[in-house]
C-alpha cells in the first residue's frame, strides 16, 4: 500500500486577490487605448478544459514539439542536473511533467516536486495526482503570483525549475525582463532553469496554431467575455465578438483578438465601467511572443541567467534552454 499523502499546501495570496487583481485589470486594461486583458483571465474552469482541447488540435504543434523534445532529452537533463527537487512553475499534472519526474527518478536522485500556480483549484488537483503516482517523492503546492511574488519553496538542491509550454511567450520584452530578473534572484548557484521556447517561423503556421479550422481558440478567446459577465455582472455578448489571430511581424509575436462585429456598449456594473465599441475595434487578449535563440540567449544573459544547453525538436520549431545563474568564473556547469 501507498504510504499515507504527505501532499501540502501553502497559500500565499490574500483572500480578495482574485477580485481585487481581476477588477485592476480590467479597469486599467479596458479603459486604455488600445484595450487589453491580460491572457490569465482566459483560463477559469471552462477555458483551461478549452485549452486542454486546444492542445490536442492538428494546428497547434507547440504542445506535441514540447513533449517530443522531453521524451528524447529527459534522460540527459536528469544526468546533467542531478536533481533533488523538481520545481515546476504552473501546476503540471501532464505528460510533459511526467517524462521529467520519470527521468529524475530512474536517475536516483528525485525527492522533492514543488509546483507554483495561481490558481488553488488546479494546483491541489496536479499536486494531488503527482502524490498518487509518485511513492516516496514529497510533493508541495504553493498558491502564488509569480508576477508580483517571485518566491520559490525552500528545497533541497540542486533545484530543477521548469517553465514550460513557452508560458514566458505571454509577456512582452520588458515583462519578461523583469520576471527573469526576478527568478535569477531567487536562484541558488546549484539550481537550473528549464525553459521552453516557441520559435519564430512561418506566420501560416504561427496563425493557424492560435486560429484552428474547428473554431476551439476562438471558443477559448471568447470565453474571457463570459468570466467578466459572471465575476463583474458585466454584459458583453460574446458572439457579437470575432475571434482574430495575427502575426505581428515587427514584434514578432502572435497577438489574439477580440474584434467588435458592430457598434455596441458593454456595461460593467461592478466597476461602473459602460464600454462603447466601434464595429472593428478590439480587444487584445493574449501576446505569444516567438522566439530565436539568440536573442532569447541575450535576454536571458542580461537577466542574470547563462544558458548552457539548448535542444530543439525534429522540425526545429520549439526549443528548450537549460540556463544556470550567472556567476563569476562562469557559474556552476551543467
Amino acid at each position: 500500500m501507498k504510504t499515507p499523502s504527505r501532499f501540502t499546501l501553502d497559500d500565499r495570496l490574500p483572500a480578495d486577490h482574485f477580485t481585487t487583481t481581476l477588477r485592476s485589470d480590467v479597469l486599467t486594461g479596458l479603459g486604455a487605448t488600445p484595450r487589453t486583458l491580460p491572457p490569465k483571465w482566459l483560463y477559469d474552469e471552462r477555458g483551461s478544459d478549452l485549452f486542454e482541447q486546444i492542445t490536442l488540435l492538428p494546428e497547434y504543434y507547440p504542445t506535441r514539439s514540447e513533449q517530443e523534445i522531453l521524451a528524447e532529452r529527459s534522460q540527459e537533463i536528469a544526468e546533467l542536473t542531478r536533481a533533488v527537487t523538481l520545481v515546476e512553475l504552473g501546476s503540471g499534472s501532464s505528460r510533459k511533467t511526467r517524462l521529467l519526474l520519470d527521468a529524475l527518478v530512474a536517475g536516483g536522485t528525485l525527492r522533492r516536486y514543488e509546483a507554483l500556480d495561481v490558481s488553488a483549484t488546479a494546483l491541489e488537483e496536479a499536486c494531488m495526482a503527482i502524490d498518487r503516482d509518485y511513492e516516496g517523492i514529497q510533493v508541495t503546492g504553493t498558491v502564488a503570483d509569480l508576477e508580483t511574488d517571485m518566491v520559490l519553496p525552500v528545497g533541497a538542491g540542486p533545484r530543477l525549475v521548469a517553465f514550460l509550454g513557452s508560458t514566458i511567450g505571454n509577456f512582452d520584452r520588458d515583462q519578461r525582463a523583469s520576471f527573469c530578473r526576478a527568478l535569477a534572484a531567487v536562484l541558488s548557484p546549484d539550481d537550473v532553469l528549464l525553459l521552453g521556447a516557441d520559435l519564430v517561423k512561418d506566420p501560416g503556421t504561427l496563425v493557424r496554431a492560435y486560429d484552428d479550422s474547428a473554431g476551439v481558440t476562438a471558443e477559448f478567446n471568447r470565453n474571457v467575455l463570459r468570466v467578466l459577465n459572471r465575476e463583474l455582472g458585466a454584459d458583453f455578448e460574446a458572439d457579437a465578438f470575432e475571434h482574430l489571430a495575427l502575426w505581428n511581424e515587427a514584434e514578432e509575436r502572435v497577438e489574439m483578438h477580440l474584434q467588435s462585429r458592430r457598434a455596441q456598449t458593454a456595461k460593467v456594473p461592478a466597476l461602473g465601467l459602460s464600454l462603447d465599441f466601434t464595429r472593428g475595434e478590439s480587444i487584445r487578449t493574449e501576446l505569444s511572443c516567438k522566439f530565436r535563440r539568440e536573442t532569447l540567449t541575450a535576454e536571458l544573459y542580461d537577466a542574470g541567467l547563462t544558458v548552457r544547453r539548448c535542444w530543439t525538436d525534429s522540425g526545429s520549431r520549439f526549443a528548450l534552454l537549460l540556463a544556470a545563474p550567472t556567476a563569476p568564473f562562469g557559474g556552476r556547469r551543467v
